[in-house]
């Protein structure tokens, strides 16, 4: 069969038909056995070799996604190692076009009958798109992962949990084209227990005021007493003034993938909450457009009819109506939709703003499935690295992915500082502490020190 398919009788126009497709059909399901069958059995040999490793990595990654996702999570967040598959798979781009080139020299197309001739071509084309192509975006998705986790990700080492839990802030950043400067009008802390991975969800209103810091920290020296002078002293100035008036007070901030502004932010909402607070994630809500059309977009549920619009005219006097209404019922909000939606301040609060901020941030988490991130993770990774940043280190973040599978059987637990609990002109900050620690460390629960 060999020598048949190595020297064949030319002529015989079916024959060569059969061969054709024999031939194209090896190329694409065993990558280099044409070669040897038909071919430089040198390369052949190559590319069956090749072949073969790739099979035995894609067995073992099968194998470590089902008995070790943790190791598997591990090594696809080290750099070094997606630096490797970067290149390991441009190689395999390269051999299978090569492989599929002198595969098509190999089927001497002018003697396949002339009814077969574009059917075995475009095969051989479909199958090189299919392999190659595959290879060539598997690349491209890796260099973006780099880029990616080298942006948005600190350096350093993993650190174990503060009373069985990760205390994370998040800020939701708003440097909308019509503000002067980035305020995180959305501050809260998601709280999560290590071993089981609930979480509790702590919001924090942009306008809380006589806001303390935690004591021993650089703004704890310089306000002792907090941020006090009412309400032109609230929580959410506290970003802009800590980058512009105290920024020698974290001189270091920068070299932990931080700034002065975001940790003036940690040491009030760390006095606010009475907790230690190790890490933040700061989310861009103008970026937020670009991370929800990578994701195509997501899916709203509007409860209570929503409108939209500034509550000023151009010359300061007050609008009669809004722009337009979001209508009760289902969504799907592309990212400039969305961002309004996060945004609008007509005739609203901040308190039902904070709410809808929130809506869409767990959309956008709810709906960040493994399916959409295959096949926008180009797209995906190069907002998201203009869209987030953290001090969170890389060397954890297989961590958290496996804690963030736990948390989704787990409920979550929310509570606003908001009225008519709490007074944010006025609020008692020993009631507020003793309420959180009730919510990490519920009584019936081994007790733990507020940390």
């Amino acid at each position: 069969m060999t020598s048949v398919l190595r020297d064949p009788d030319r002529t015989n126009t079916a024959f060569m038909t059969q061969r054709a497709w024999w031939l194209v059909g090896l190329n694409l399901l065993v990558p280099g056995a044409a070669q040897v069958l038909a071919g430089n059995r040198r390369l052949g040999r190559f590319g069956l070799g090749s072949t073969l490793v790739l099979w035995v990595l894609v067995v073992v990654g099968i194998a470590l996604s089902v008995f070790a996702r943790g190791l598997l999570l591990d090594i696809a967040t080290n750099t070094w190692v997606l630096g490797g598959a970067v290149v390991l798979l441009l190689f395999y781009a390269v051999l299978w076009i090569v492989l599929t080139l002198d595969t098509l020299r190999l089927v001497r197309l002018v003697r396949v009958a002339p009814a077969a001739r574009a059917f075995v071509a475009g095969l051989s084309v479909v199958a090189l798109a299919a392999v190659s192509g595959t290879a060539a975006y598997g690349a491209v998705s890796a260099g973006a992962g780099i880029d990616l986790l080298d942006t948005v990700f600190a350096q350093g080492p993993s650190q174990p949990p503060i009373d069985g839990r990760y205390n994370i802030l998040l800020l939701g950043g708003d440097a909308g084209p019509d503000r002067q400067g980035m305020r995180p009008d959305s501050i809260s802390v998601a709280s999560v227990d290590a071993e089981t991975g609930q979480v509790t969800l702590i919001g924090i209103p942009r306008n809380l005021e006589q806001v303390p810091f935690v004591e021993g920290s650089p703004m704890y020296e310089v306000l002792p007493d907090g941020y006090t002078c009412g309400s032109k002293c609230i929580i959410d100035y506290l970003y802009t003034y800590g980058e512009l008036d105290w920024a020698y007070l974290y001189p270091d901030a920068a070299e932990h993938n931080s700034s002065p502004g975001i940790e003036a932010m940690r040491d009030a909402v760390q006095g606010v909450l009475g907790i230690t607070i190790p890490y933040y994630v700061l989310i861009d809500m103008q970026g937020f457009s670009d991370l929800i059309d990578a994701m195509g977009g997501i899916d709203i549920t509007v409860d209570a009819r929503v409108p939209f619009g500034a509550n000023e005219n151009p010359d300061g006097s007050p609008r009669t109506e809004p722009d337009g209404w979001f209508e009760v019922g289902e969504h799907h909000m592309d990212g400039p939709t969305a961002l309004t939606y996060t945004r609008t301040r007509y005739a609203t609060s901040d308190y039902e703003r904070m709410q809808r901020q929130r809506q869409v941030q767990e959309a956008i988490l709810q709906q960040f499935t493994p399916g959409t991130v295959l096949t926008h993770f180009v797209d995906i990774a190069a907002a998201g690295k203009e869209v987030v940043r953290t001090d969170i280190p890389k060397q954890m973040l297989s961590y958290f992915v496996q804690l963030a599978g736990k948390s989704k059987s787990q409920p979550v637990v929310s509570y606003d500082l908001t009225p008519p609990e709490v007074d944010p002109a006025s609020p008692n900050f020993d009631e507020i502490r003793a309420k959180v620690h009730e919510l990490l460390w519920p009584p019936d629960a081994t007790e733990a020190p507020a940390g």
